[in-house]
């Protein structure tokens, strides 16, 4: 059985990350444990490019921009949308993920999705450097491995 698994090394691999402004109390620290995850994998800092939207809804965007412009071999996609009073939450974060997922089939480029979805900022803070841990540390580990395995299927297509 021939088995392809992606390794945690960064050495060579440029990486973007996008992240939304909005809940930016949150996203900052995602992206702080994204860029350390990254960075003591081996990526050089020179090789993350970090791109910031308004929003979680404008993430796909700029992710579908990276990765169809050839300038990073994985997207980390981060935000944090926080439930209120209204439908505007399910609205925003199911079409987040949507267009997050839709940019890695279509493009090939994995995009890892760590827009946080949660009922309060409580919540939020705790998966971003919490009790919880760093989401955004988990993320950057998934773009290393996926990184990886998308080049071995390519090598293995020949």
């Amino acid at each position: 059985m021939n088995v392809i698994r992606g390794a945690l090394e960064g050495a060579g691999r440029r990486v973007g990350i996008v992240a939304a402004r909005f809940n930016e109390v949150v996203t900052s620290k995602l992206v702080g444990g994204a860029v350390e995850g990254l960075t003591r994998h081996g990526v050089a800092p020179d090789d993350i490019l970090l791109v910031w939207v308004p929003g979680a809804f404008e993430i796909p965007l700029a992710a579908r921009a990276l990765a169809e412009g050839g300038r990073a071999d994985a997207v980390i996609c981060l935000g944090a949308v926080i439930r209120g009073d209204t439908a505007h939450f399910e609205l925003v974060a199911g079409e987040a993920a949507r267009g997050i997922a839709d940019v890695g089939r279509d493009t090939r480029v994995p995009c890892i999705f760590e827009v946080l979805a949660t009922e309060d900022l409580a919540q939020a803070e705790a998966r971003a450097g919490g009790a919880h841990g760093n989401k955004g540390w988990d993320a950057a580990e998934a773009a290393l491995e996926m990184a990886g395995v998308m080049a071995a299927l390519a090598e293995e297509a020949g």
